[in-house]
This record gives structure tokens, sequence and C-alpha cells, in this order.
């Protein structure tokens, strides 16, 4: 699939609460189809430099000439929950002027249906990530107790069917193995009332899924500790959310990096280590009606932008 298949979501805001830099440094930690990365580096000179990183190799080969043969831009596999190791190794620990995440899947891991992320296309029970590492969706399924499973679909997918669910799967999979998407979906909507439902049944035992084989909420966790120590002094975070378990995490971990440490809280002279690290810049942005009518996938989404102080 070409990289421009993919439409960056809210775009105009990212490139603006980014504060681009002509000769500056930024990191998209979340490379996905390249969208926001081009943009960025349109805005930059030739003493500029992008670093992108994405754990899907289908990302990584897709990504279009103009980007992988221009000098100013890098693009490397792994995890954005490594990014300290990936910008450490390179000397530039404490010099990113700008990073960027744009969460969860992209639209082209969702059209295709082998990769196994989506209920619309019948395709093998897969939805990791990374298809090197990690068990897939079925293989999790296969062998995962129903306590656990009720309670990922639960937390993950703040689904309320979540016991009638992980029982039929776990009832299903004792006579036939689940191996398909389309299997899956059709055990979810065999037992969840499908009357006065804008999404379809399966959406959030997908969702649910998904998350946890892919450890998203503990990469972004992660990633957002290390953001501390990346950014220069005035640069910019920018974390495009599309759920709100996501965007609760990324609101709480500005609002409590904006503040002094605990011991030291309303007091007149604070250490220096113990001082706020991060300043919020505005409040959670969503996308125009505009952007919305354009592409579908930025209904749910929200940008929270903080400054490093």
């Amino acid at each position: 699939m070409s990289s421009d298949a993919h439409v960056p979501v809210l775009l105009g805001p990212v490139l603006e609460g980014l504060n681009i830099k002509q000769d500056g440094l930024y990191v998209d930690g979340t490379f996905g189809r390249g969208g926001h990365s081009s943009a960025i580096l349109k805005q930059m000179n030739a003493d500029g430099r992008l670093i992108a990183i994405d754990r899907d190799p289908q990302a990584i080969a897709s990504a279009a000439p103009e980007l992988t043969n221009d000098s100013r831009f890098t693009l490397m596999r792994g995890d954005f929950a490594n990014l300290a190791t990936c910008i450490g190794e390179k000397g530039l620990t404490g010099r990113v002027d700008g990073l960027l995440f744009d969460l969860g899947v992209s639209s082209p891991q969702l059209d295709a249906g082998e990769r196994g992320f989506s209920f619309l296309r019948d395709g093998p029970l897969d939805m990791r990530m990374d298809p090197d590492s990690g068990v897939s969706a079925a293989e999790y399924l296969h062998s995962v107790e129903e306590r656990e499973l009720r309670r990922v679909i639960r937390q993950f997918g703040d689904e309320r069917h979540a016991t009638r669910i992980a029982r039929e799967i776990v009832a299903t999979r004792d006579s036939r193995a689940i191996e398909t998407t389309r299997q899956l979906a059709d055990i979810v909507v065999s037992v969840v009332p499908a009357h006065r439902q804008r999404k379809h049944p399966a959406t959030k035992t997908f969702q649910a899924i998904r998350i946890f084989i892919n450890g998203e909420l503990e990469q972004l966790e992660a990633a957002l500790v290390q953001s501390l120590d990346l950014l220069a002094k005035g640069g910019r975070l920018c974390v495009i959310s599309f759920h709100s378990l996501e965007d609760r995490i990324v609101k709480r971990f500005i609002r409590d990096a904006s503040r002094e440490a605990e011991p030291y809280r309303g007091m007149p002279d604070v250490p220096e280590q113990f001082r706020p690290k991060l300043k919020p810049i505005g409040k959670a942005i969503v996308a125009t009606a505009e952007e919305i009518a354009a592409n579908v996938r930025a209904r749910s989404a929200h940008l929270r932008i903080a400054e490093r102080t």
C-alpha cells in the first residue's frame, strides 16, 4: 500500500503544536505511513533533522522514496517504548525540539485483512503491530482463562457485555479453534444485542484484545516518561489519542509533570530536580467537522500538547 493511502489526523494542529524550528531536531515516534513526517520535513531547512520510529515492518517498507532518500530523515524499526535507547545511541538525549506520538492502529493496518485488526475484513486473527514478536490474538484466545479474558475485554474495551463474550469465546474454542477475524466477530455478535448500537457489536472486543496483546498502554506510559529526558528546554510533546484509556494516561501525565514533586508542592524554594518538567499548551484539540467529513478516523482523535520547561 502506498504511503499516501493514510491521511494524517489533526495535521495542522500537530504542526502548530510542534512549533517547528527550521533547523530543529524532531522525532516521530509512530511513523505509520509517514503523513506527519512528510509534513514536518517540508517545514525544515537543510540543517533540520527528523527521526521516525515504527515497530510495524510494513510501515517501514511502505516509506516513500522522497522520505528515505532525504538526508535529513532517519527511519528506524523499533518500539516507541524504547525511544530513550534509540535516541540515546545517537547522542541526542535532551536535544529533541519536538516529539510526536500518533497512537493506536493506522488505516492501512485496518484495511489489510491479513493483519487481523478489523472485524470488517476476514483474515487470520493476528492483531500484532509487530508480527515478528509476541503472540497473535488467535494464540492468546486459545489459552487465556475466562476470568482473565473477561477482565481484558472489560478493562481495555469498556465492554459491559464482557462476561457473556468471554464465556462464549471459551465455550467455542473448546470445540473448534478461533483462527479468523470473522469467527471472533460472529461469536461476539451472537451474544451481544445489536439493537440501539451505533457501532458494530465487536468493536470494543477487538479493541480490547488488540490493546492487550500489543501492550499499547504500557508502551505509551514508558514513552511519556522517557520524553522528559529526550526533549530540549522549550521542546514540544504532541500526543494524538483515539480512546479514553489513552487520553486519560496522557492527560494525567502532563498534569503530574506540570506540578512540583509532592513533598515540595506549594513551597517557595523548590530544588531544580523537583520543579515542573512540562507546561501544558492549551486544552485537548479535536478535529473540525470538515476534517471528520473528509477522514472519519479523526472523529475520536484528541491532541494534547505540552512544552518542556
